[in-house]
């Protein structure tokens, strides 16, 4: 019998749709028949969204068993239960689709202790329902966000950002930036760091030798300088130094053709420049199925990429798609790993 993936799974801010994504993601049966789960939360909150799932016919009353624990030794990982690593943090009269602090508060506690478990090996993985980050603000939490939160908590000091969907990898030079900061951010150095973080990542979890595309900055990728020449003083040194430290990388190529190129398996994975350059390729080829995974850390980390969706939180019936599909990465991440490892 395969040994299952061990997987904590955060609940994510208790006033928007994680609760109830979480609960419905550890119900589909492939994922039920790979991975053991530890949901990191508070089982009174997830009590109320089994709630709301049971009244729009989700879920029925008793598929699914909520079980506080208080220590991970103490999970049975048995059908038709769930094990809450019981956090206890939510107010019982907390509003759903309200930004507060104490939602906030509560999210980053699942976070930090998640990464405790993966840090201690004590899970394989860990698998984060979505935050919302002005909530985190105002609870004082010290990083913007989870992939701040994640390297800092885990010790690493370079991490990336790398989205998935039906098999197109994208992973971000900049993100969260204006765009002619993201220009200026767009460095040799920086072009270069993000290729070899994504080599050494991919073949970190079973990949050889992963054909790596990177997009122009400008369009046409600059056309020879006639529309820009960053694309040539900036980007192509970076392309010409990874292929001189032997990785499979080329472009610059022109950012409205490469992504559709990579989808049809020309590339393992295409270097975005910007935001919205990678995560509308992303977006396009499903909005309920992309998923980020974090790469540079000590750990694996999976997550669904999309936000906390106040405007339906509570109401039972967010879809659960890409919860699935982070759980299905990690699952498939791992295994590659013990493959090359036995090779």
């Amino acid at each position: 019998m395969t040994k299952k993936t061990r997987i904590a799974v955060t609940m994510g801010d208790p006033a928007g749709i994680g609760p109830e994504i979480t609960l419905m993601g550890l119900q589909d049966k492939a994922i039920a028949e790979q991975v053991e789960a530890v949901v990191v939360g508070d089982v009174n909150r997830l009590e109320v969204a089994k709630a709301a799932l049971v009244k729009t016919g989700r879920l029925s009353a008793n598929q699914v068993t909520l079980r506080p624990i208080g220590d991970v030794s103490e999970a049975a990982y048995q059908p038709g239960v769930m094990d809450v690593l019981d956090q206890n943090n939510v107010p019982s009269d907390l509003p759903w689709g309200k930004v507060s602090a104490e939602a906030g508060a509560a999210a980053f506690d699942y976070v930090k202790k998640s990464v405790e478990l993966a840090v201690a090996k004590q899970v394989d993985a860990i698998c984060t329902a979505p935050i919302n980050k002005e909530a985190w603000k105002l609870a004082h939490v010290p990083y913007p966000g989870h992939t701040e939160a994640l390297a800092a908590l885990s010790g690493s000091d370079k991490s990336a950002m790398m989205l998935v969907n039906h098999g197109l990898r994208v992973v971000h030079v900049t993100t969260h930036v204006s765009l002619k900061d993201a220009i200026a951010m767009a460095t040799t150095n920086r072009v270069f760091e993000r290729i070899q973080l994504t080599v050494r990542s991919l073949e970190q979890f079973g990949m050889k030798r992963p054909r790596i595309a990177v997009a122009g900055i400008n369009p046409h990728a600059g056309e020879g300088g006639l529309f820009g020449r960053e694309d040539i003083e900036q980007i192509a040194p970076a392309i010409e130094q990874a292929k001189q430290a032997g990785m499979d990388v080329s472009g610059p190529w022109p950012p409205d053709s490469i992504y559709a190129r990579a989808a049809g398996g020309e590339f393992d994975a295409v270097i975005a420049m910007y935001h919205d350059q990678g995560h509308i390729a992303i977006k396009m080829l499903g909005f309920d199925t992309g998923i980020n995974v974090t790469l540079g850390l000590p750990i694996l980390r999976t997550s669904v990429d999309h936000g906390t969706a106040f405007d339906i939180a509570g109401k039972g019936i967010a879809r659960e798609q890409s919860m699935v599909q982070s759980l299905q990465v990690a699952i498939d991440f791992l295994q590659g790993k013990a493959a090359g490892a036995a090779q």
